[in-house]
């Protein structure tokens, strides 16, 4: 079985609920894919890198990934550490929701990004609003966004939504591959 196919198989039997629930775009949706059950897990977080790293391989002079915490904190990590080991050099960056109000006043953290190019990370995209957010807060710091690489798309309207703002959308895994479609 692939590392993408295992993910997809820790995805449904973990992180996948079935009911009425909340985004947090506001929508209301009767499943929710909670990533964190998975990609904070030590036996799916090298998964998760494996496959995110497959997913950004070809894209030219990714300097680091990163995105909005606190969903992409964990993904980019995984991506950070699996990209180490199968020899890349990503590093890895968080973008605070709002810039810090004490010491340095920052709102993205980790190495400068001034000229180097980034993708943005999302573990669950729904409206594409979490990677705008960050994209305006990385190029306020002159970061080139090479793209936005979510895990899971949930087809509404994420993706359009970034392609329509100028970025490359890539996402590992959709709902028919959850059973959710």
């Amino acid at each position: 079985m692939s590392d993408r196919e295992q993910l997809i198989e820790f995805i449904k039997a973990d992180a996948v609920f079935h009911g009425d629930f909340t985004l947090t775009s506001g929508k209301k949706a009767t499943y929710y894919v909670d990533m964190r059950r998975v990609s904070l897990d030590h036996r799916v977080a090298p998964l998760i890198g494996r496959v995110m790293v497959d997913l950004i391989k070809d894209i030219p002079d990714v300097a680091a990934v990163g995105g909005l915490t606190m969903g992409a904190d964990p993904v980019a990590t995984a991506v950070l550490h699996q990209g180490a080991a199968l020899g890349y050099g990503y590093d890895a960056f968080v973008v605070r929701k709002e810039p810090k109000d004490h010491g340095r006043g920052r709102q993205v953290e980790g190495p400068d990004l001034a000229g180097k190019r980034v993708i943005v990370l999302e573990d669950t995209s729904t409206t594409g609003g979490s990677p705008l957010k960050a994209i305006e807060a990385l190029e306020k710091v002159g970061a080139i966004v090479a793209g936005v690489a979510v895990i899971v798309d949930r087809a509404t309207g994420a993706k359009e939504t970034i392609e329509a703002a100028g970025y490359p959308y890539f996402a590992a895994v959709g709902l028919a591959d959850l059973g959710l479609a």
